[in-house]
C-alpha cells in the first residue's frame, strides 16, 4: 500500500511575527495520527497571495491530504477563500444553507442586522464540497486535484476542532486506505534522558521495524513512546503490548504512569481513587500549582482551593508562619513551608496539602539562597515531608519545574499512604 501523508498549512501573518502561538497542527497531527495518518509537513504563510499560492504547490507534492487553516474571515486580509477558487479554478456562488445558518446566528443569536460582509461569508467555490461549520459564520471546503484532498478551515481553534471532529476525521477514512497506528506511552521521573537509553538499549535494539521508540523530555520528567503501525489491527496490539510489558519493567524502579497524561492529572486520579482533597498555599508559583489541578474538568471532587501566600503578612496573618521563623529563617526555608502545609490543611479541612516558597529569578537570589532555590512541603493529616530543590533556568521553567516537582513529591507521599 502506497503510503498515506497529510501536511498541514497554518495562514496568518499573526503566526509569522508571534503574536498569535500555532496551537493547531499540533492538536491536527495528533488526531491525524490516531486515524492512521501522519502528519509529514507542516507550514506556516503569511496573508500573501503568492506564498499560500506555492504553498498549496509544494504541500501537494509531499503529501495526499493537505489541510489548511485561516484566512477565511470577513476581513480584506483573509484571502484564502478567494485564493482556492482561483487555485481550483472556479467561480465564486452563495451556498445556501450557510446563508441560512449565518443569517441565524447574526439575526437570532446575536440580535445584530445582517451586513453584506457577512452575506459573503457564505459564498463558496462552486467546485467545493462544503463542510458545514456549526460553530462559526465560515464553513469548511473540500477539494479534490489529481488525487489529492485539500481542505480549508477557520483557524479559530475551537471552529477547527469542531469541523475535524465532526466532519474531517469521519470523512478521511471513507476517502484513503489507513494503516492502524498504535501508541502507548510511560512516564519515568528520576533518571535523565541519556542514563534511561543506556539501560533500555537491549529492548530498543529488540524492537521490529514497525515499532519505534521515542523519547520525549520536559521538565525532569523522560517519556518513552513507542508506536507501531501496520495493516492487522489486532497483531499490532498484541505485539506493541508485549513490548511496552517489557519496557516498564525495565524501567519499573523509576516509573510514574504508564499513561500519556500530565502529572497534574496523575494526582488527581490518585486522589479520586482515594476519595481524598488537596489544598495548596503557594508563594513562588503564584497559584500555578492550583491552575494546573482545576484545568481538569471534575476538579471540584478533590481540589477545594489554594492560598497564594506571595507577601510575607499573608504567610504571617493566614497561615499562621511565625514572625520569629520568617526573621531567623526566611520565607525560603524548610521551616516556613512546614508551617504553610501544616495551616493549610487545617484551613481548608483536606486530606492533604502541597507547600512551595522559592527563588525564581531573574532578581532577588543570594549567595546563601541563589535564584532557583526552592523549598516543598507535602503534608497528610498525619505526616509531613519537606525537600529542598535548585533549579538553574528561567523564571517561566523555574515555575513549571517547582510545579511539577512538588505535585512529584506530593505523589510518593499518597502512594505510601494507601
Amino acid at each position: 500500500m502506497e503510503k498515506l501523508f497529510a501536511s498541514i498549512i497554518t495562514i496568518g501573518d499573526e503566526l509569522l511575527i508571534g503574536q498569535v502561538v500555532d496551537t493547531n497542527s499540533p492538536w491536527m497531527a495528533q488526531q491525524l495520527n490516531l486515524i492512521g495518518i501522519p502528519v509529514i509537513h507542516r507550514t506556516a504563510v503569511g496573508d500573501n497571495w503568492n506564498d499560500i499560492w506555492e504553498s498549496l504547490d509544494a504541500e501537494s507534492k509531499k503529501a495526499s491530504i493537505i489541510l489548511i487553516t485561516g484566512g477565511l474571515g470577513p476581513t480584506a486580509d483573509d484571502i484564502t477563500k478567494p485564493l482556492l477558487c482561483e487555485y481550483f479554478g472556479g467561480k465564486m456562488i452563495m451556498d445556501e444553507p450557510t446563508l441560512k445558518h449565518v443569517t441565524y446566528i447574526f439575526e437570532e443569536l446575536l440580535k445584530r442586522p445582517m451586513i453584506e460582509r457577512n452575506r459573503k461569508q457564505a459564498e463558496v467555490p462552486d467546485n467545493c464540497t462544503v463542510l458545514k461549520n456549526e460553530k462559526g459564520t465560515a464553513p469548511g471546503m473540500l477539494f479534490k486535484k489529481d488525487g489529492k484532498v485539500f481542505i480549508s478551515m477557520p483557524g479559530v481553534p475551537h471552529e477547527m476542532k469542531w469541523l475535524m471532529q465532526h466532519q474531517v476525521l469521519p470523512l478521511l477514512p471513507q476517502l484513503f486506505k489507513t494503516k492502524h497506528i498504535e501508541h502507548r506511552t510511560l512516564m519515568t521521573f528520576g533518571i535523565g534522558e541519556s542514563f534511561l537509553a543506556e539501560k533500555i538499549a537491549g529492548i530498543e535494539n529488540a524492537l521490529p521495524d514497525h515499532i519505534k521508540l521515542a523519547y520525549l523530555p520536559n521538565f525532569g520528567m523522560v517519556r518513552l513512546r513507542l508506536t507501531a503501525s501496520g495493516l492487522d489491527k489486532s497483531l499490532l496490539i498484541s505485539e506493541i503490548d508485549f513490548h511496552f510489558e517489557k519496557l516498564k519493567n525495565e524501567v519499573v524502579e523509576f516509573l510514574i504512569t504508564d499513561q500519556d497524561i500530565p502529572m497534574h492529572q496523575i494526582i488527581a486520579e490518585l486522589l479520586i481513587k482515594q476519595n481524598a482533597t488537596l489544598s495548596t498555599a503557594e508563594s513562588c508559583t503564584g497559584g500555578f500549582i492550583a491552575h494546573q489541578l482545576t484545568s481538569i474538568p471534575g476538579a471540584s471532587a478533590y481540589f477545594k482551593g489554594s492560598i497564594v501566600s506571595y507577601a510575607n503578612e499573608v504567610k504571617q496573618n493566614i497561615l499562621k508562619v511565625s514572625e520569629k521563623t520568617l526573621e531567623e529563617d526566611g520565607a525560603v526555608s524548610e521551616a516556613t513551608v512546614t508551617q504553610m502545609a501544616r495551616e493549610c490543611i487545617k484551613i481548608m479541612h483536606t486530606d492533604y496539602s502541597i507547600a512551595v516558597s522559592g527563588i525564581m529569578g531573574p532578581d532577588g537570589g543570594s549567595i546563601d539562597k541563589p535564584v532557583g532555590m526552592v523549598w516543598v512541603a507535602v503534608a497528610s493529616k498525619t505526616e509531613i515531608r519537606s525537600k529542598l530543590f535548585q533549579f538553574r533556568f528561567d523564571r517561566e521553567r523555574n515555575i513549571y519545574l517547582t510545579a511539577t516537582n512538588a505535585l512529584n513529591f506530593l505523589r510518593m507521599l499518597i502512594v505510601d499512604n494507601p
